[in-house]
């Protein structure tokens, strides 16, 4: 009896963390379907959709959206196995359930971490409340799609293996976690070190050390110079460093000879900031003494420091994200040793539900994300028009609608080349509504023009919505 009881103990248990996943993962879900349908979404979203796309279909992934191959990016090759969905029915919705489920199931780990870790129950269900409610989750989900979100569960994952001592569950995270950024590398370095040198998990840290080590060589030495070019990498990449140089070889020359110019930049006001927002939720489980799983987050957090450009260090987007699993291991480390400023579950909650109101962006849906809403009828409409694969080009927050093609873009360098808008049999434009990439003003102006160009029919207009149609020869 005794053993039935136990049983239906940790079915209850186990009942709790996965209606709390499941809740989670719905909320992201819908969260990120009704940002995109609200045509708020932009290019990182449409550049991986078109990539995964192209894929699926057999034909080159080369981004029109952005310029190289998609492998040029950041060597994602994860991208690989989530092309196979789109073999089952090519959607940008699988991108959404991906990332909403990813990180939702991070929530798993870190229970286990906990219980592991010798947490009770209630604390360690507070830590996957902490988890599912740190501002950086729900944020990250709403910034189009990153595979970085998929290599959250996958950090939890190898540190429990590691720590459970499951040699191929570990190994095939590390993988994961690779295949998602090769950036990430410099994390698994770093975890490596952590597991190696205060974990005692010397195989394990070895392992990660040395499989990281290697992918971020081949990644950026081999992979990505293959699929792209210097000057793409540059303009996706480096200007987020500006003060670093303008090429690979520049940025390390200064880092090695001119250390002031560093200093001067971290120690910043907006660095400072940033630190406040990122740790402010967190801060109530933050004891000096239990900060060494930090050691993982210093590749991720010295470059969000390290970088001049404001969008590193903004809590709305997904810079963070690798950071995320060392923060929760600092917690339960805190509350296992009894250090933490709070041990219920009701305070840790109430915290944590305080920090992802003032941090979460669910006001983006009162706010930002609903001005399209007087036009988008119209924008829905003409975007139906456009029933062929045809090369397009149109606004940045249109074109994640329109990616399943091998030509489409959001990019003209010059708004009034009969050249350079020859290639495209579509010109979809939101003049209302234009968002980041150009100016309504900008956008009018090619309006002006393509209605003097007897190559191009206005198809459609209406509450500021043009749409131009290529008329065959």
């Amino acid at each position: 009896m005794s053993r039935w009881m136990e049983i239906s103990k940790q079915i209850g248990r186990y009942s709790t963390i996965i209606f709390l996943i499941s809740i989670s993962a719905l909320i992201l879900f819908l969260s990120s379907i009704l940002r995109h349908e609200l045509f708020n979404s932009s290019g990182d979203l449409a550049f991986f959709d078109q990539g995964v796309y192209l894929i699926s279909q057999g034909k080159l992934p080369f981004s029109s959206v952005l310029g190289f191959h998609i492998l040029a990016d950041h060597a994602a090759w994860i991208l690989y196995f989530i092309a196979l969905l789109y073999k089952i029915y090519p959607s940008v919705y699988w991108l959404f359930v991906i990332q909403s489920g990813a990180l939702a199931l991070g929530a798993l780990p870190t229970y286990l971490l906990a219980l592991q870790a010798g947490l009770k129950e209630s604390q360690a269900v507070a830590m996957v409340v902490v988890y599912l409610l740190y501002p950086v989750v729900y944020n990250s989900n709403l910034c189009d799609f990153h595979p970085d979100t998929i290599a959250v569960p996958a950090l939890l994952t190898a540190v429990l293996a590691a720590r459970s001592r499951k040699l191929v569950w570990f190994c095939v995270s590390i993988l994961v976690v690779l295949g998602c950024k090769a950036v990430l590398a410099l994390t698994v370095v770093a975890m490596g070190v952590w597991l190696l040198c205060f974990e005692k998990r010397r195989l394990y840290g070895a392992i990660a050390i040395i499989i990281g080590v290697s992918w971020f060589l081949v990644a950026n030495w081999v992979i990505i110079p293959y699929f792209g070019n210097e000057a793409a990498l540059v303009n996706r990449h480096l200007y987020r460093y500006s003060y670093l140089g303008n090429s690979f070889s520049e940025t390390l020359q200064i880092l090695l000879s001119r250390p002031e110019v560093i200093i001067q930049n971290i120690f910043s006001a907006i660095n400072l900031e940033y630190l406040v927002f990122l740790l402010a939720p967190v801060i109530w489980g933050l004891h000096l003494r239990c900060m060494i799983p930090l050691i993982g987050a210093i590749p991720c957090v010295a470059i969000n420091i390290l970088a001049d450009h404001p969008s590193q260090k903004n809590l709305v987007l997904h810079y963070s994200l690798p950071a995320i699993p060392f923060l929760i291991l600092a917690l339960i480390a805190s509350l296992a040793a009894g250090k933490a400023w709070l041990q219920q579950k009701r305070l840790i909650i109430l915290f944590s539900l305080v920090g992802f109101l003032a941090l979460g962006k669910l006001g983006f849906f009162t706010s930002r994300y609903l001005k399209s809403l007087e036009n988008w009828g119209a924008t829905k409409e003409a975007s139906a028009l456009i029933t062929t694969l045809d090369s397009v080009f149109t606004t940045d927050v249109i074109t994640p609608h329109l990616t399943h093609r091998e030509i489409i873009s959001y990019k003209l360098n010059n708004f009034q080349s009969s050249d350079e808008l020859n290639k495209f049999n579509y010109i979809l434009l939101n003049i209302r509504y234009p968002g980041w990439a150009a100016s309504a003003e900008s956008y009018q102006n090619l309006v002006n023009f393509l209605k003097n160009q007897s190559e191009y029919k206005l198809q459609y207009q209406h509450d500021d919505v043009y749409l131009f149609t290529k008329q065959s020869r």
